[in-house]
């Protein structure tokens, strides 16, 4: 029998839990980034390869989810993996602290912690999707994915807001002090958020003898065989490919096409912050029918995502080409609000689609899933930049070698665009999808 549907609150409650996962992983992925590079004046690979060593550690997602789906229960997963990547804080913090004395030491320490924070990311957000996806009505999925995605990043702005007060004058011991702070409180909210949020182990007895009937390498190897599970695993992984090699080549853009000072090309990324958010809460208001009436479904706002996105990335490569005195600001807007528009469309998709071939591997598949895009997203900042480097090596020009990336990243867009109407295999007959399908766009699929 099902679960009765989260309300609002409950809703918000696990919201926090990815405000928590957020205030952690900005600490380590972006603070203490900085500090190894500048302060320690180590290599920038460094941090680099530390980082994607995280993301290399989200292979692991479907080995977590099967662990969440034998026990039927998502709160001990979403607590542990919270615990375990609060450790991996702390000690990212002590490795950086004892750098400074013992380098070789240090570097150690900080690849147990980044395997720690991998593996915590990958066991708390992998239950916590699915736990959304099962509790919520379809209805509210596009508003609850909206939430849970705002909220993340609130706790990145908090917390930035938050240790950059208490870091100042800046040392290790405070370093190691303010993430100390951080992860005890990211770990008491999420324990308070998923208090009792789902029913006890007693009373899902029934289920589990049907849960541990299977090893995991025959569950991946169900989720696999079913068709829209892989069909959407590699729209995730081709669409976030394209969604983030955009990410570390924007800025550089802006400084050497258009000439803008960094403080200049860091106020154009809160320009496309903005505009993401300004994206998802458009997903989040029109797609859930808040007012009263719904438009479009989570398919056609996702292919309304990677549509949009191809589009601003093709003006991208027009502005790139054309050059200053074009303003940058407006097409950078658009862009993000695209993007912004297609990240929780997409999440609202997995929401939907993670029990469609059955109860039981709601974790494997939510797991196949986010393994896609977090690889997806490790490996595309590497394409993006080196695509860059090597379009100016062949081209000479770097507004062409730019302008060149971003209409590469518009046809990947395109490509998603043509994965995401297979999803469903043809037979989603929503206004959108029926016109998209007469356009053309479906044909070949």
């Amino acid at each position: 029998m099902r679960d009765a549907p989260l309300g609002w609150i409950g809703i918000v409650r696990l919201g926090l839990v990815q405000t928590a996962l957020g205030a952690i992983v900005v600490l380590t992925t972006s603070t203490m980034n900085r500090v190894m590079v500048v302060e320690l004046a180590l290599p920038a690979m460094l941090p680099g390869a530390l980082v994607a060593l995280h993301y290399a550690l989200q292979v692991l997602r479907p080995r977590l989810g099967h662990g969440s789906d034998i026990g039927g229960r998502r709160t001990p997963w979403i607590i542990g993996g919270m615990a375990v990547l609060a450790a991996g804080g702390v000690s990212a913090a002590l490795a950086i602290a004892l750098m400074q004395a013992h380098l070789a030491a240090g570097i150690a320490l900080a690849v147990l912690a980044f395997l720690l924070i991998g593996i915590g990311v990958g066991a708390s957000g992998t239950s916590l999707l699915v736990l959304l996806a099962k509790r919520v009505d379809a209805r509210r999925r596009a508003a609850a994915a909206t939430t849970t995605w705002v909220m993340m990043i609130c706790g990145f702005i908090v917390t930035a807001a938050f240790a950059g007060h208490f870091l100042e004058p800046y040392s290790p011991a405070r370093l190691v002090t303010v993430t100390a702070v951080v992860a005890a409180v990211a770990l008491a909210v999420t324990v308070a958020a998923v208090w009792r949020i789902e029913p006890s182990a007693g009373e899902r007895h029934a289920s589990a003898p049907q849960r541990a009937s299977a090893s995991f390498s025959e569950a991946l190897a169900q989720v696999w065989n079913e068709p829209q599970s892989r069909r959407f695993a590699v729209f995730i992984f081709v669409s976030m490919l394209a969604y983030s090699a955009q990410d570390l080549i924007l800025e550089p853009f802006a400084g050497t096409v258009f000439g803008m000072t960094p403080g200049a090309s860091t106020q154009l990324a809160g320009v496309q912050h903005g505009g993401v958010l300004l994206g998802m809460l458009a997903v989040g208001l029109l797609g859930s029918g808040v007012g009263g009436r719904r438009f479009g479904s989570m398919q056609a706002w996702t292919v309304a995502g990677c549509l949009s996105s191809a589009a601003a990335q093709a003006a991208h490569a027009a502005a790139g080409l054309a050059g200053p005195p074009l303003p940058l600001a407006p097409f950078v807007f658009v862009l993000g609000v695209a993007n912004g528009v297609f990240a929780v469309a997409a999440i609202g998709s997995m929401m939907g689609l993670v029990d469609s071939g059955g109860a039981a591997r709601e974790g494997v598949r939510m797991g196949l899933w986010g393994a896609a895009q977090a690889v997806a997203f490790g490996i595309g900042g590497f394409l993006g930049t080196a695509a860059s480097d090597v379009a100016r090596a062949l081209l000479g020009s770097p507004a062409v070698a730019y302008s060149t990336v971003f209409a590469l990243e518009g046809l990947l867009f395109l490509v998603a665009t043509a994965l995401a109407l297979r999803v469903t295999g043809g037979r989603a007959r929503t206004p959108f999808a029926m016109a998209t399908t007469r356009a053309g766009l479906g044909q070949g699929i």
